[in-house]
């Protein structure tokens, strides 16, 4: 896209010339950004499929969260390098020749386009190919994250219904039906069994325990109370369940904290990587120019000279 050169005269006493095209070059710099973002685009891709054989569906046989956002984060890096590379390195060796330029201008210009086309390749990838690319991968990453965090999700969903007040279908219903199953489940049931009170009020205790973290003496030796006249335990036995729902249910809790902080330190890991290899594919991208400029350069003047 570069005019002929022409020079016109500065006004000015000091009487200097001044080329009158612009220093910039946006055809190698487009051309650039397009091999930049294509070569993106199919990295992706690959990456999407290999991330899914890190994951299965069998118990133990997936990776850690931890090891898959570190994984993606790594290979995001080699995306990053490799598509850098190959746009700056396009974009300078497709300019035309800087004529009655000094080196250092010419250095400075090649660094410069080199930037401009992984500045312009990030935008295209964020905006023009991002929906198209997410709506591609979006349903295999999303399947491989679900699995791969399938107990820290089911350890949460616990611990938030634990919290939420409502007894029916779900983690605290269970704690519930736990605290009031019969002890012989072949006897007959003895009265009261179907007591929704008792059940209702089981339940307000465990949630307001959770919420403030603790069970009080009386709340606990008040549902053993209730676990033994529903289930025909003994008060020391009913005592004995009552301590073992709670600390289920503790249990739970502390595994969705572990499940959310292991969660929090990997997207931290992931975003902090992420920006890290952005800023050395900017790096790469501007070097990769001027390599690409020196060589164009060299070979017409070996060409001139042949």
């Amino acid at each position: 896209m570069n005019s002929k050169v022409t020079d016109v005269e500065v006004s000015g006493a000091s009487g200097a010339r001044e080329s009158s095209s612009s220093a910039v070059s946006w055809g190698p710099i487009i051309a650039g950004a397009l091999a930049a973002s294509t070569l993106t685009v199919i990295l992706m891709l690959v990456g999407s499929g290999l991330g899914l054989t890190m994951v299965s569906p069998w118990t133990g046989a997936s990776a850690s969260i931890t090891t898959f956002a570190v994984s993606a984060a790594v290979w995001l890096v080699i995306v990053q390098w490799l598509s850098a590379g190959l746009g700056g390195y396009l974009t300078g060796r497709l300019r035309t020749k800087w004529v009655d330029i000094h080196g250092d201008e010419v250095y400075f210009r090649d660094t410069a386009h080199g930037f401009l086309a992984w500045a312009l390749a990030t935008l295209l990838v964020a905006g023009v190919f991002g929906t198209a690319l997410s709506a591609t991968i979006g349903a295999g990453v999303q399947a491989a994250s679900n699995v791969a965090s399938g107990v820290a999700a089911s350890a949460t969903s616990a611990a938030t219904n634990a919290v939420s007040g409502t007894a029916e279908g779900n983690g605290l219903a269970y704690f519930v039906d736990a605290l009031f199953r019969p002890a012989d489940t072949g006897a007959v049931a003895p009265p009261g069994q179907n007591d929704a009170g008792s059940t209702a009020q089981a339940s307000r205790i465990l949630v307001v325990s959770a919420a403030r973290g603790e069970v009080s003496a009386d709340d606990k030796a008040y549902l053993a109370k209730l676990v033994a006249s529903r289930t025909g335990l003994a008060q020391a036995d009913a005592a004995k369940r009552v301590d073992t729902v709670l600390a289920s249910m503790e249990d739970a809790k502390n595994k969705a904290k572990a499940a959310a902080d292991t969660a929090r330190k990997a997207s931290a890991t992931f975003a902090l990587v992420g920006a890290l290899s952005m800023v050395v594919g900017a790096f790469i991208a501007s070097v990769a120019a001027v390599l690409g400029g020196n060589q164009r350069d060299e070979n017409e003047a070996q060409f001139v000279r042949g």
